[in-house]
């Protein structure tokens, strides 16, 4: 996955249980868009939130997952996570909800596009372990 500050990779423990977690409540095959912003790492917690997007006829319902993972201490590799619709509108308007979510948030980095194909991959091949690398 893309990740979001230059080209790192968006894997590792906290995305990719997210990942898991979120397709434990939207088909990931429904899911037409995400974008990540940067985890934001204090003491012994790491907090991610991404924007995912599907389409529902010709609206598009607009999803907000994060995680909340400990990476030091006693409850080292405890996991939160959640899964929130906090909208709908039609697809022209995606664009602007994410921008108005970057300013929301005042992070200096954007949020980045990822594939839906590339974000859910072990949720794929645990799905369909015959089928190979996502096409």
């Amino acid at each position: 996955m893309t990740g979001p500050a230059g080209n790192a990779a968006v894997t590792g423990s906290g995305w990719d249980r997210l990942a898991q977690a979120v397709a434990e409540v939207l088909p990931p095959s429904e899911v037409d868009g995400v974008w990540v912003f940067t985890p934001l790492r204090r003491e012994s917690r790491e907090w991610g939130t991404a924007v995912l997007s599907r389409i529902d006829g010709d609206r598009r319902r607009i999803y907000t997952a994060r995680y909340v993972l400990t990476v030091k201490g006693r409850e080292r590799g405890k996991f939160e996570a959640s899964v929130q619709e906090v909208g709908s509108g039609t697809s022209e308007a995606l664009a602007r909800l994410v921008q108005e979510a970057h300013r929301r948030i005042d992070d200096e980095h954007p949020p980045t596009p990822v594939s839906p194909e590339s974000w859910f991959p072990s949720v794929r091949s645990a799905n369909h372990p015959d089928d190979g690398p996502p096409r």
